[in-house]
């Protein structure tokens, strides 16, 4: 009786392990969440760094002390030329404002800073292994990816406009002292604001693009320097017409034509200027996002 109700009973099937559902998920994409939290996750994140608040508090010091030093420079210059006719009739013929150029004077350092932090943003996700656990809650990894970028790219654009707008209210009575005035609201001062603000914001997204393909912070940071400051240098001390042509096309150089009132001989058009910067920015990250994606964390 026993042997004939053990028979007529369908066997049970063992209970799937933990490894049979990872094979038979291995072959399937994992959704992960939804970009508008990962971007959530890393504005958290970016603003619980202490160096991330270190970085932005110092970009903001060193633009507002620049634009102040920068300020009484020109305030001197001013004063000199006002006593010498020669030196003024040379201040004359240089045309445009001497003082509208001064909340931006910091900007070569901001830009280096601000490079530093998207260089940092990336990298460090590497050196710490926090690579790993990012990756394994967003297996997609581009979402997580742009979401640094978004971050990284807004900040250092907000960090650079106030940071101006404030050195440009630091060096208004400093001007004043020595007969210049300064109008923030003007064409031409907005358009310096905003245009290096877009530019510093495209340093980062670079310097992100660089801690993605080198992976290391020392390393990212110094091809960013190498990038912004060594190569304009060298491309000048280096005899010899190529040079001087491919100075034109660093991204450093693309500042000057698109903030002049007027074209500046032996630089790019203004068009030309946006193509090269845009450049800069998309191919480096282009390819950080492709290998970001292919290779092991």
């Amino acid at each position: 009786m026993s042997s004939t109700t053990t028979e007529s009973m369908p066997a049970r099937e063992p209970a799937p392990s933990p490894a049979g559902h990872a094979a038979r998920n291995a072959g399937r994409s994992l959704p992960g969440p939804t970009f508008v939290r990962v971007l959530n996750s890393e504005v958290i994140k970016f603003r619980s760094l202490l160096s991330t608040l270190i970085l932005l508090a110092s970009t903001a010091v060193v633009m507002v002390g620049f634009g102040a030093l920068s300020a009484w420079g020109t305030g001197q210059f001013a004063d000199a030329a006002n006593r010498d006719p020669q030196a003024a009739a040379r201040m004359a013929a240089q045309g445009g404002d001497l003082a509208v150029s001064v909340p931006t004077s910091g900007i070569a350092f901001a830009q280096l800073i601000l490079g530093s932090l998207g260089v940092l943003l990336m990298s460090s996700e590497f050196t710490t292994g926090m690579a790993r656990s990012t990756f394994a809650a967003v297996p997609r990894r581009l979402p997580a990816f742009a979401a640094k970028l978004v971050v990284v790219m807004v900040t250092s654009f907000a960090v650079t406009a106030v940071s101006t707008w404030v050195a440009g209210l630091a060096a208004v009575p400093i001007l004043d002292n020595y007969g210049l005035k300064l109008d923030l609201g003007s064409s031409q001062s907005v358009k310096l604001l905003l245009v290096n603000s877009v530019y510093v914001a495209a340093v980062a997204a670079i310097g992100m693009a660089l801690g993605t393909l080198i992976r290391n912070s020392a390393g990212g940071i110094m091809s960013l320097v190498g990038i912004f400051f060594v190569a304009p240098i060298a491309f000048q001390l280096i005899p010899g017409d190529f040079f001087k042509e491919a100075r034109k096309y660093l991204p450093g150089n693309t500042v000057e034509p698109l903030t002049a009132a007027q074209h500046v001989p032996d630089t790019l058009e203004v068009w030309q200027a946006v193509l090269v910067l845009g450049a800069w920015v998309v191919i480096p990250v282009l390819l950080a996002a492709v290998l970001l994606k292919r290779r092991d964390v």
